[in-house]
């Protein structure tokens, strides 16, 4: 029904509903409603039931007087059904003729607002802000940044940060003192600064290789080590160690220390030097290999002087020092096995791989090169023999002049097998080369880096070739060697 027409059937009810309390005599006025808040009516209710709440969009209602407005009220929106219907029979219809129930004059809420604040909408409520979101993004940005800047300026800094760390944090690389103990600590000739602080360390007497080593870089002038025995201690501070190795009281007296493949003639003057006796009484009992019991090839003493460390007593004559020196190298060839009649043999070749092999492993291969040489009737062609010939002992290097140079008897590229004597003293890894060769096809060998020693072994000689361009190369590239 409109709304014009629920009014006039109300009014009909209260006039109908007076008229009976008038004749019931009910002079009584109609009781005011609770003040608790709107009721719903019959008719409120049955219009209210028959309302589909999902087609309404919750929200305020606008009232229109009915003086003013005879027509429908409008809500927020209607989803489904014409908004221009005229079907009287409508639930919205009837649920504004319902609200029309209601004095215009009334300020309590209509039963639709009532619906609205008691029943909750199919509408999803909108989601609170998550107000901590953004300062939380920006703090990580920030953070982000900050850390991204303090790691690219440590990277930037560090090697002067390190220095700085360096200069400000004392190093305890270093003992303090004089040591304890007794260490008979050996400098052999040829010995570097280099490779004195690394024995120094290896044996105990200082803490580490960089104490002594930088100390001694720090000396004005250089120092220069004398070979021989020291009586040092365990535990010495650098500057300590140093001393004691510049102290003549250290050194050990009648020490000798000679090194492998050191030449005859050398080791007669580390003999000398060491013990006080005279050279030329050395030199003089040396004349005479026989008497030492060498082979009947021996002209000289070169080959038989076995190298070691030495300590003699005083007092003791040039040739009971030569007599020890060669008696340990008989020992040393029986050592290995070797028969006295094969020792002239073993010693000519153990000569020649001594000077020749760098590294220990190689000298079984240096070894084999040889034999295979000889066995298929090839010249020995060893640099160290013809150096040897022209009267350097401490060279391998030749010229093309000193190798085609025939007057040489040492000159292997022009005589053929061994060389006619020994070109060195050699010691036991060599002997023990000669006499246990490696296996192998190699023909031809060349140590390309004369500072590590390494070897480059070969069969063909175009192999060999490619391996001599690489020393050429080194040797261009490292100037001073010879």
């Amino acid at each position: 029904m409109t709304r014009r027409e629920a009014r006039e059937a109300r009014q009909a009810a209260e006039a109908h509903e007076a008229a009976q309390a008038e004749q019931s005599g009910d002079r009584q006025p109609p009781a005011a409603p609770p003040v608790t808040g709107p009721t719903e009516s019959p008719a409120q209710r049955d219009a209210l039931e028959g309302l589909d709440f999902d087609s309404v969009i919750t929200g305020p209602i606008a009232r229109v007087d009915a003086a003013d407005e005879p027509e429908l009220e409008s809500v927020g929106a209607i989803r489904h059904g014409s908004e221009h219907g005229h079907d009287h029979d409508h639930p919205v219809r009837a649920l504004f003729g319902a609200l029309d129930e209601e004095p215009e004059s009334s300020q309590a809420e209509s039963p639709l607002v009532w619906r609205q604040q008691n029943y909750l909408s199919h509408e999803d409520a909108p989601k609170r802000k998550r107000r901590w979101v953004r300062p939380l993004v920006v703090t990580v940005v920030v953070v982000a940044i900050l850390g991204g800047l303090a790691g690219g300026a440590y990277a930037f800094f560090q090697p002067q940060i390190a220095k700085i760390v360096t200069a400000l944090t004392p190093v305890d690389n270093d003992y303090t003192g004089n040591g304890t103990g007794e260490v008979m600590f050996t400098i052999k000739s040829g010995d570097t600064g280099d490779s004195i602080a690394t024995n120094l360390h290896k044996a105990g007497v200082t803490k580490s290789y960089d104490a002594f080593y930088s100390l001694l870089l720090r000396q004005q002038p250089q120092v220069e080590f004398q070979p021989g025995v020291f009586k040092l201690a365990k535990g010495m501070s650098a500057q300590a160690a140093l001393i004691a190795l510049q102290d003549p009281a250290s050194r050990v007296e009648n020490t000798a220390v000679i090194p492998e493949g050191t030449a005859e003639k050398d080791i007669l003057q580390i003999v000398a030097d060491s013990t006080k006796i005279p050279l030329a009484d050395l030199q003089k009992e040396a004349k005479s290999p026989a008497q030492y019991g060498l082979p009947p090839e021996a002209k000289t003493l070169e080959g038989f002087l076995f190298p070691a460390t030495y300590t003699f007593a005083p007092g003791t004559t040039a040739k009971q020092a030569i007599t020890t020196m060669v008696d340990r190298m008989f020992q040393a060839l029986d050592d290995a096995g070797v028969k006295p009649a094969d020792r002239w043999k073993t010693i000519v070749l153990a000569s020649v791989v001594q000077r020749e092999a760098g590294l220990k492993d190689d000298y079984p291969k240096v070894a084999r090169v040889f034999l295979n040489r000889i066995a298929q009737g090839w010249d020995l062609q060893s640099d160290a023999t013809v150096a040897y010939g022209t009267g350097n002992t401490h060279r391998v290097e030749t010229t093309d002049a000193e190798r085609a140079d025939a007057a040489n008897p040492y000159n292997t590229y022009v005589h053929p097998g061994l060389p006619v004597g020994p070109i060195s003293n050699p010691g036991d890894l060599a002997i023990n080369a000669v006499v246990h060769p490696a296996t192998g096809p190699w023909m031809f060998f060349v140590t390309w880096n004369l500072k590590t020693g390494e070897t480059i072994f070969s069969t063909t000689e175009a192999e060999h070739e490619a391996a001599v361009a690489k020393w050429q190369q080194w040797m261009k590239d490292n100037p001073g060697y010879e």
